[in-house]
């Protein structure tokens, strides 16, 4: 059947208008609306994901909810140390008894450092951030705070963590501790301890720490010798399998349950952004995964 030119132009501008996704009514061309990503469910009681470039929230759930931070406050003890006015990462810092003895008392996660060897100060934030060690946070604390006695330079560091948590603004943040085995008074949020983490990965010591994978020590033993370490691997399972992940920090505890402040970047963007109280450390990097997932999608 012929129908004529003027009747094939017409088909023709229909069929363009219908695969652009738009449509045309009373003069005037609309975009189809695209369909958004959904929002993740997590099994974390608290999640955050922000975009790292402006701190544009870009998934909560809970955010704001006090929670138990486990061995992510660890995050601050590396900051503290790496803004300490002429800090020589190459001073070296003897182990004490005091440390190991810690350790053992709390059956907490360790760097396995020995007793009597001298450690410098950047191998022992690789012990803190990486095997999570709790013997490496006390060295640190017990190094930078100030004071006659190692209590009184415990008790000084601790300030000195709080003191950058009221430099940065945030109102539902407290540490009691130096590694995260607090007396009840250790508590932070997602959004929190995102905005921790993003201010320490303005610095570039704290940044290639955090997403290394495995560190090799070698340190002085009390006879002069050299001593090399078993390696340390990183307890963040992201930078293994997520692309692109750059950091942060895992932590854990009876409270805490298990948590996960994470960053990752892909094609110029980054999202970071933290969980709270998962169900499991595999099913913590499952909820960050989905929140970044997300986050991407948003950005």
């Amino acid at each position: 059947m012929n129908i004529g030119i003027q009747g094939i132009r017409v088909r023709r501008a229909v069929g363009v208008a219908v695969s652009t996704g738009a449509v045309l009514a009373s003069g005037v061309l609309y975009a189809a609306p695209v369909q958004a990503a959904t929002k993740p469910t997590i099994a974390a009681k608290g999640g955050f994901v922000m975009n790292n470039a402006n701190g544009k929230s870009l998934y909560t759930k809970a955010a704001d909810t006090r929670r138990s931070t486990g061995s992510t406050t660890k995050i601050m003890t590396a900051k503290v140390v790496l803004a300490q006015k002429n800090l020589n990462l190459d001073a070296k810092v003897t182990i004490q008894m005091a440390y190991s003895d810690y350790i053992v008392a709390n059956n907490a996660s360790s760097a396995r450092l020995i007793v009597g060897d001298k450690v410098t100060v950047r191998q022992l934030l690789y012990g803190l951030m990486l095997p999570s060690g709790c013997d490496a946070a006390y060295a640190l604390a017990d190094k930078f705070g100030t004071g006659t006695t190692r209590a009184a330079r415990v008790k000084s560091f601790i300030g000195k963590m709080n003191a950058d948590v009221k430099k940065l603004g945030l109102k539902n943040t407290n540490f009691d501790s130096f590694d995260g085995i607090g007396k009840g008074k250790n508590y932070s949020t997602p959004r929190d301890l995102t905005k921790i983490a993003s201010s320490a990965m303005k610095n570039a010591n704290f940044r290639a720490i955090v997403k290394t994978k495995k560190y090799t020590a070698k340190t002085i033993t009390k006879t002069g010798s050299t001593r090399t370490m078993a390696p340390w691997t990183n307890t963040n399972g992201l930078l293994s399998s997520y692309s692109g992940t750059t950091g942060v920090k895992t932590g854990s505890g009876p409270e805490a349950k298990y948590c996960l402040v994470f960053a990752a970047t892909k094609n110029g963007r980054t999202v970071i952004g933290t969980v709270l109280a998962s169900t499991g450390s595999a099913q913590r990097e499952t909820d960050a995964k989905k929140m970044m997932n997300y986050g991407f999608s948003q950005i």
